[in-house]
């Protein structure tokens, strides 16, 4: 399931800007996190999509949303210029960005070569 973040969720479950100057994911397995606004059609587009991928992909990784307009704190911290921006967090390493509507194949590309790639 797709669960939206606030302010208060993202520090917990993702990374407490407060505490740490540094990122440091506070999740114990790799995420997604698309930054949408109700309004933006791109971001209906893909809803289904990482619904989907929630489902398939359960226990591997989480993927959670962020409302640009209610959480602009958050949008303004990564910068999100244009909607939907997609953010791809492994559990060690630095996020990624992605923008615009993903297909499922694009997702899938990033989530097997970016999230969950074998580790040596």
């Amino acid at each position: 399931m797709v669960e939206n973040l606030t302010k208060e969720t993202f520090k917990d479950k993702i990374f407490n800007y407060e505490k740490n100057k540094d990122w440091k994911y506070e999740g114990d397995i790799p995420a997604i996190v698309d930054f949408y606004a109700d309004w933006c059609g791109p971001c209906k587009m893909i809803a289904p999509i990482l619904d989907e991928l929630a489902e398939e992909y359960k226990g591997k990784i989480n993927i959670y949303k962020i409302n640009t307009e209610e959480e602009k704190e958050l949008a303004g911290m990564f910068d999100i210029m244009s909607i939907p921006t997609l953010l791809f967090i492994p559990t060690d390493g630095e996020p990624r960005m992605a923008r615009g509507a993903l297909q499922k194949q694009e997702f899938e590309s990033k989530i097997s070569e970016f999230l969950l790639k074998k580790q040596d």
